[in-house]
């Protein structure tokens, strides 16, 4: 069977301000000492996997050029635009709905345009397992990471370790964010899986699940898919695709459907959250810095120092975040890291856009 595969790449990156901009967020951006960004490692690691004509890439229409411009060869009919933030429920279902077109069936792989992989023969290897398991009958599958600390900044997957389809396990629960005891009840229990937000099914499968429990949502997605290929296409797209409820995948489907089955992934993840995961996937000097750009660093420990082409001398500094662009700097103690958010909150309250 076919293996298709959509990539969504429609978020901001707001905890990577003053980087990651309205206009350029960071999906586009390199984090990685290879200068690739992104959604161009996204792609590249799938392609053992997928043919570049089958890559779909759903972002919005602002973001159409840099995809484009990033992903040489991808056809542009495979850039869908969505109107409006729907959240990943209708962005699921309009990229379904554009591989049904194509195909009788396929197989769909859903991944994220903002995740780094270190190991990707093994992420591969996990992802041809998941389509493998999709393929037979009606499942569901979605691939979970491996906890290695008690992490409650990401939703968690329960598992039975007894009921296997394949190589993949049966689901037990989804759960939300847990509190830090919790986290490490969780971790000790060892049927605990990070959710990662990848899935693989058959196109046939998911539609049928959007047709059960998300029935509204589904009679939108089949208007669109009949104009698919049409005239009509894009306003057709313009005239649903905003009347659809925003509702996550997870919450529309995954936590009623039956058939749930993930597969642990060991392939060294990262979803690159804030700014501190820099020191994760970067070199860093003998005191731990993350140093790069035009930069001298004197007696600092422990610091994340991002800059262009202007100087800048740093002295003395410890857990710091320092990020110089060419009209804002950032300068935020590594445990404030989660609160960069509320800097673009005050900008859009003064109504200090040209700096979103």
């Amino acid at each position: 069977m076919k293996t298709a595969a959509l990539i969504m790449a429609g978020g901001r990156g707001e905890r990577f301000w003053p980087r990651s901009r309205k206009n350029l967020p960071k999906q586009f951006l390199s984090m990685t000492d290879d200068g690739k960004t992104m959604i161009q490692l996204t792609v590249e690691r799938i392609r053992p996997l997928v043919e570049l004509e089958d890559v779909y890439v759903a972002t919005n229409a602002n973001y159409k050029e840099l995809v484009l411009k990033q992903l040489l060869g991808l056809p542009k009919q495979n850039i869908l635009c969505e109107p409006v933030g729907r959240n990943t429920a209708p962005c699921i279902g309009l990229g379904a709905v554009h591989i049904a077109k194509k195909y009788e069936d396929a197989v769909m792989l859903v991944l994220p345009s903002d995740h780094l992989i270190r190991c990707n023969d093994v992420f591969a290897d996990t992802l041809r397992a998941a389509a493998a398991v999709a393929e037979t009958g009606d499942n569901l599958v979605t691939v979970g990471i491996t906890p290695n600390y008690p992490e409650t900044g990401y939703g968690y997957i329960k598992y039975n370790k007894e009921a296997r389809q394949g190589t993949a396990y049966a689901v037990e629960r989804f759960v939300e964010k847990p509190d830090r005891e919790t986290a490490k009840q969780y971790l000790a229990e060892g049927t605990y899986l990070w959710n990662s937000g990848m899935f693989a099914w058959k196109i046939s499968t998911i539609l049928k699940n959007f047709a059960k429990y998300l029935p509204e949502t589904m009679a939108g997605l089949e208007k669109i898919r009949a104009a698919v290929g049409t005239p009509r296409e894009d306003a057709v797209l313009q005239e649903i695709f905003p009347d659809f409820a925003s509702e996550s995948i997870d919450y529309g489907i995954m936590e009623k459907a039956d058939h749930i089955f993930i597969l642990p992934g060991e392939f060294g993840w990262d979803d690159v959250g804030s700014w501190l995961a820099v020191g994760r996937i970067r070199k860093t000097d003998e005191q731990n810095n993350v140093i790069a750009g035009n930069v001298i660093s004197v007696n600092n420990r422990d610091c994340v120092v991002q800059g262009g082409e202007k100087l800048i001398a740093a002295v003395g500094l410890k857990d710091l975040i320092v990020v110089d662009t060419q009209d804002a700097t950032l300068i935020c103690a590594k445990e404030s890291a989660g609160e960069i958010k509320k800097v673009l909150e005050a900008l859009r309250s003064d109504g200090r856009e040209e700096y979103l």
